[in-house]
């Protein structure tokens, strides 16, 4: 981790950036960064590495994973965490996580999809229309999913622009879902083998498992601390260290999120905290938050809230559940990835009750005083499920919030508002 800044604009430029705007992006990002997460008061140590990297977010990582390629590797970026990450390392790929969360290029985007299409996919096309995302401009291959039609349709359009493969998600669980899952896995296998010129060995997928696995074992050790009262971490760190998890090395990431878990295991055993305690306790539940998406988040926490835990795709979805290591064989292994990927509780599927009782676990282990309910505005799945969510939980006896909104910065007044009157509520 050397002080000395390092001048990236040669391999931004060989990559084909946009680089005017690109500067003009890293800029914004990084000052929204430091507004928001270095003004946090008692911040754990162990955030300095999470510090570093999102200094380093299109620098140190990018010239990784080009050193990477040039080497002979492959980069696969992927836009969902149902496409899973163990079959690209153990074909000899790397995976990155592509979802882009900040408004970009919507007048270029808005030419080829509708005003009314959500954020999270007109910002996954604005960052490839705008050409300031190197992860994207990185990959070999992307993997889209069919976890809904907006995200379906825009896939057609991207892969018109670069080399795209998608996977179909089964919107049911019954088991002939899970055995075409299955062989959707086995397709996906295919495809790696092909871009890699690499054989997927059960040594090597074993292997790889077990790494990830590592991954989400550390990431459980970060968010179990938050069950303390007072938090030891707050909301805002511990969403970005899942938005990192998606593209940072796997190794490296795994052993400095076991550091922070120590640390964090250390202040809620000394009753360390972010905020004091007693301050109101909050979950969030609903759409996934990419980076650099922390609207939310800072909202609660600078009203006086702390977030303690996500029921969403950049929480406990990613990192709860973990693929079985038991297996010796390849076909053992596919069918306990395709068990636990289908096990996923996105609103994509029918019927979803499995994520409503997740929502109740969590709000019961991390003692929580209220229930905030997030959806992207046009996002239609979570938009629906809302309101069963919200009768359920209210009916278990924790308050609840609804909101939907965009990326912008335009309604901030008006859900700090909100917020504010909803944490003093469940106080």
């Amino acid at each position: 981790m050397s002080d000395t800044p390092v001048d990236y604009h040669q391999m931004w430029a060989d990559l084909g950036l946009d680089l005017p705007m690109h500067d003009a992006l890293l800029e914004a990002v990084g000052g929204m960064y430091g507004a928001t997460f270095m003004s946090q008061a008692n911040r754990p140590e162990g955030m300095g590495y999470l510090d570093f990297v999102m200094s380093e977010v299109h620098g140190l990582r990018i010239k990784e994973l080009d050193d990477f390629r040039k080497s002979g590797g492959k980069v696969v970026g992927t836009y969902c965490l149902y496409v899973p990450e163990e079959l690209i390392r153990a074909a000899g790929g790397w995976s990155v996580g592509i979802c882009a969360g900040a408004e970009w290029a919507y007048d270029q985007v808005e030419q080829i999809l509708p005003r009314n299409t959500c954020a999270l996919i007109k910002s996954m096309m604005g960052f490839k229309l705008g050409k300031v995302c190197p992860y994207l401009e990185e990959a070999d291959l992307l993997v889209g999913e069919t976890t809904c039609d907006g995200k379906k349709k825009a896939y057609e359009e991207l892969g018109k622009m670069q080399n795209l493969y998608t996977m179909e998600l089964p919107q049911m669980k019954r088991p002939k879902d899970v055995a075409f899952w299955r062989s959707e896995l086995v397709d996906f296998i295919a495809k790696l083998e092909e871009l890699t010129g690499k054989k997927v060995t059960a040594e090597a997928l074993k292997a790889s498992i077990k790494e990830v696995n590592d991954k989400r074992r550390a990431l459980q050790r970060v968010n179990a601390a938050r069950a303390a009262d007072p938090s030891p971490i707050s909301g805002l760190d511990a969403l970005l260290a899942v938005q990192v998890a998606f593209y940072d090395d796997v190794p490296r990431f795994t052993q400095m999120m076991n550091a922070l878990a120590d640390e964090l295991e250390k202040r809620a055993a000394a009753g360390i905290g972010v905020a004091p305690k007693g301050a109101p306790r909050i979950l969030i539940t609903g759409t996934p938050m990419a980076l650099p998406n922390w609207k939310l988040h800072e909202i609660v926490e600078k009203a006086g809230g702390v977030v303690v835990g996500e029921e969403m795709c950049t929480g406990s979805r990613y990192y709860e559940k973990l693929v079985d290591e038991d297996a010796s064989t390849l076909d053992e292994m596919l069918d306990d990835l395709a068990e636990k990927y289908l096990d996923i509780n996105c609103a994509c599927f029918t019927p979803n009750t499995g994520r409503i009782d997740d929502i109740i676990r969590m709000a019961g282990d991390l003692k929580v005083d209220g229930v905030i309910d997030y959806a992207l505005s046009f996002c239609g799945t979570y938009q629906i499920e809302s309101a069963g969510v919200a009768k359920t939980v209210q009916d278990a006896g924790v308050p609840v919030l609804r909101i939907e909104t965009d990326y912008s910065a335009e309604d901030v007044g008006q859900l700090s508002t909100r917020v504010e009157a909803f944490l003093e509520m469940v106080k």
